[in-house]
């Protein structure tokens, strides 16, 4: 009796190891359980679904903050080796003048949208709740920040984690943060495969070298940016805004696309026209938006994202 005792018992500790080898992923498919499963953060950027307000070293005195919103397609997926077995699009969105994170957040709407197609938003502050968009605005030009440089140190904190792809990040902005996003597109084209503008004007010098996809909404009845040019650049710059139409051409000449002629209906009543996609992939959008107002077009987010999710970068 005690001898069988004594074989029962060497045989489940046989069977324990081999449990737990397969644990450990020994005697597991792939990787193993252990390698699938998610991590609270990954590079210190919390994985969870939800929005979280985040914290970046850039090198000068203090730091710059920013909300992270994560949807539950990046959470519910797969992961490998503490990382997303496929990392989502990026889509940065920039507030406007004397606005901030999280005023932008609950204008736009941009975290349905997230949940709804599976991509991560990104709202930055910008400083003293202005961006330097090159001949505008406010404290940021004065203290002439390095916007560009903060931007593109989120997108590489953010793809460099394996979280975001590298060759779908996105910059939508309005008004002051707008013509943030046509700095980007200017000066980081290799980072940024299309941007989304709304009310804004291109007032920084541009030589991008590659096309960058850009959807271009404003309304006609906009005073503080107005849609035929004028008004005033900033409080110690007279000079007035481009019209809108000088960033349609300018980028449609830069991906060398052809005439605006397909026109199509976007959400809110935009009437917008399109080039196509060019040999490159690039594309302008041109949404015009009659007696609109200095103001985020209803739908534009949904819209703007149908756009992005177009035209990752060639």
């Amino acid at each position: 009796m005690r001898r069988i005792l004594l074989l029962a018992l060497a045989v489940t500790l046989v069977l324990a190891g081999c449990t737990e080898k397969t644990k450990e992923g020994g005697g597991g498919k792939g990787n193993g359980a252990a390698d699938d499963k998610r991590p609270a953060e990954v590079a210190g950027i919390p994985t969870a679904t939800g929005t979280h307000k985040q914290k970046l070293e850039v090198g000068t005195p203090g730091h710059r903050e920013y909300l992270l919103h994560v949807p539950p397609k990046l959470t519910k997926g797969k992961w490998r080796n503490g990382k997303p077995a496929k990392p989502l699009p990026l889509v940065l969105a920039l507030h406007g003048g004397l606005s901030n994170m999280n005023g932008f957040r609950a204008l736009t709407g941009f975290d349905k949208v997230s949940n709804d197609k599976g991509f991560l938003v990104a709202y930055p502050n910008g400083f003293m709740t202005t961006w330097n968009a090159g001949s505008c605005c406010g404290a940021a030009k004065l203290g002439n920040i390095k916007d560009v440089d903060f931007l593109s140190k989120l997108i590489d904190k953010l793809t460099g984690a394996g979280l975001a792809d590298a060759k779908r990040v996105y910059v939508a902005g309005f008004s002051n943060g707008a013509g943030m996003a046509y700095r980007m597109a200017c000066e980081r084209p290799d980072k940024v495969a299309g941007i989304g503008v709304v009310e804004g004007a291109l007032v920084t010098p541009c030589e991008p070298g590659r096309p960058v996809s850009a959807m271009i909404f404003h309304g006609t009845a906009d005073r503080s940016v107005p849609f035929n040019g004028g008004g005033r650049r900033d409080f110690n710059d007279s000079r007035g805004f481009p019209p809108v139409s000088y960033a349609v051409d300018f980028w449609r000449k830069t991906g060398r696309l052809p005439e605006m002629r397909r026109h199509v209906r976007a959400e809110g009543g935009a009437e917008c026209s399109s080039t196509g996609k060019g040999t490159r992939g690039a594309e302008v959008t041109f949404c015009k938006i009659v007696g609109g107002t200095h103001s985020w077009p209803a739908g534009a987010s949904r819209t703007l994202w149908d756009f992005f999710s177009a035209h990752p970068q060639g």
